[in-house]
Formats: structure tokens, sequence, C-alpha cells
């Protein structure tokens, strides 16, 4: 019931981000999303973060906009999602389901042109949600699995963008230094 609560409450804001073009909420909607998933490894969430971070790129890239279907694509979109916050809403997790496979099915009546990238947005956004997954602690294979790429896609993204302790905040200092800063703060 609670995580069902929360989709709903992701969804609703990630429709009127649509409405406004605010790509940052929906990146911001996308991470808390994936956050949930990983604590209860729930494949809706994933679906949803995945599909609302890959709206999100697509209102990104102004070249995309420009693209005919694209206007309607979206249109679309945010329509398909008020729907999956109504089957929410009654307890319909068929329908719910269902409408997210329209969103994902909807990329298909693209142009050949824009469908391609659009299909390739979606892509790397499957595996970069999975490398947020990762990154919570899930094994890569379970990850890999409930996003539905391959381990060898997931550790090729997540070997590029580096760990947690390639964050200069992250490093710890050796313990001379930190010997000679507690000195420092007594004397």
């Amino acid at each position: 019931m609670e995580e069902r609560d929360h989709l709903v409450n992701v969804l609703q804001q990630a429709s009127e981000a649509i409405k406004r073009n605010d790509v940052a909420k929906l990146k911001e909607l996308s991470d808390q999303t994936i956050h949930a998933a990983s604590i209860h490894k729930d494949t809706d969430s994933i679906s949803v973060a995945t599909i609302i971070y890959s709206i999100g790129k697509v209102l990104e890239r102004d070249r995309f906009k420009k693209v005919k279907g694209c206007a309607e694509f979206c249109g679309n979109v945010g329509r398909f999602i008020e729907e999956a916050v109504s089957a929410l809403k009654k307890g319909d997790e068929v329908t719910f389901k269902n409408k997210l496979q329209e969103i994902i099915s909807s990329v298909k009546k693209l142009s050949p042109n824009l469908r391609k990238n659009v299909e390739d947005v979606f892509r790397k956004a499957q595996i970069n949600k999975a490398s947020k997954i990762y990154e919570h602690g899930i094994s890569m294979e379970n990850t890999a699995n409930l996003l539905g790429i391959t381990m060898f896609e997931l550790a090729g993204y997540s070997g590029q963008k580096g760990t947690a302790a390639d964050v200069p905040e992250a490093k710890t200092v050796d313990v001379k230094t930190r010997i000679k800063f507690a000195m420092d703060m007594f004397t």
C-alpha cells in the first residue's frame, strides 16, 4: 500500500513536470523512485523510474522536439501517466501495468528517425537506472535481471561512471593526517 501511494505521488508530480517541461524535476522523481525500488526490488517502481527519466531526456533534447510527432508523443505519455495514476488509485494493477506498457509501445509509433533516437534514450535510461540500483548494493546479476539488461552492459556503464570512492569527498584521510588534525583542534 505504501509503495502504491508513493508511485501515485511520483506519477502525479511527473505528469505536472511533463506539462511544465521540468526536466530537473523528472530526474529527481526518477532518482527517488529508484531508491525506493532498490529497497523493495519492485519492478513497477523501476519501470516508472526508467520511463520518467527517459521522458526527461527526450524533453531535454531540443533536436527531438523539432521532429514531427514528438509533441504528440509527449502528450500521449502524459495521458498514459494520468490513466496509470487513476488505475493505481483504484487498485487496478493490471491496467496500471498496461498503461506503462502503452508508453513503451507508443515509441514504436514514432517516425523512424525519432523512434530510433527515443528507443536509444530508453535503453540508456535502463542502463543508467540499473547502475543506480547497483550502487544501492543490489548484486549486478539481480540488477541486470530486474531491468532486462545484460550484466555486460551494466558492468560497462558502471565501470565508466566510477564509484562513490572515486568522489574526492568520499576518500578517507590517512592516519597521520587525522592525528595531526585532532591535535591541532586541541592546541
